[in-house]
């Protein structure tokens, strides 16, 4: 629990946000992945909130953190998608320019929830041999019954 600035001001909140590159290409290749997960990671401790793991596999990425109230999500999204993408793009990373999909996916845990959560995120590549990304999104969409349009959420080049 982290104590603000004004007294008798307390906050726990998790969240753990899901975004994914611009069509779900597979363009983010594992000789540079560890360092751009190490990047979003500062990138939203920037934003005041603390990083407890970033991970994720060649089309999309995980972020848990703890967020700071003070800052909105949406916040922290924009510092971390458009800065981590700038990041890609200014060190020539892939053959295109780099885009992320717009949006993301933000879903809230209890204190008790962060090791389970932390361990699903730690097994993405194990956890991606068996489900998809769609399968796995529109799956955290239902279980935190979070209405949607499939066409929204899934740009494609079609």
């Amino acid at each position: 629990m982290e104590k603000e600035n004004m007294a008798n001001t307390y906050h726990q909140v998790y969240i753990q946000a899901v975004f994914a590159v611009k069509y779900r290409d597979a363009v983010i290749d594992k000789s540079w992945r560890s360092k751009l997960l190490g990047v979003i990671g500062q990138l939203i401790n920037e934003t005041g909130c603390q990083t407890i793991i970033v991970n994720g596999v060649e089309d999309h990425i995980h972020c848990f953190f703890g967020l700071k109230p003070s800052v909105p999500i949406s916040e922290v999204m924009q510092v971390a998608k458009g800065k981590s993408s700038k990041y890609i793009n200014d060190h020539l990373l892939t053959p295109h320019r780099f885009e992320w999909q717009e949006g993301y996916g933000a879903f809230s845990y209890s204190h008790s929830h962060i090791d389970k959560v932390y361990h699903y995120i730690e097994n993405q590549e194990e956890h991606h041999h068996k489900s998809s990304f769609k399968e796995e999104y529109e799956g955290l969409l239902q279980k935190f019954e979070i209405p949607y349009d499939e066409s929204y959420i899934f740009e494609s080049l079609i």
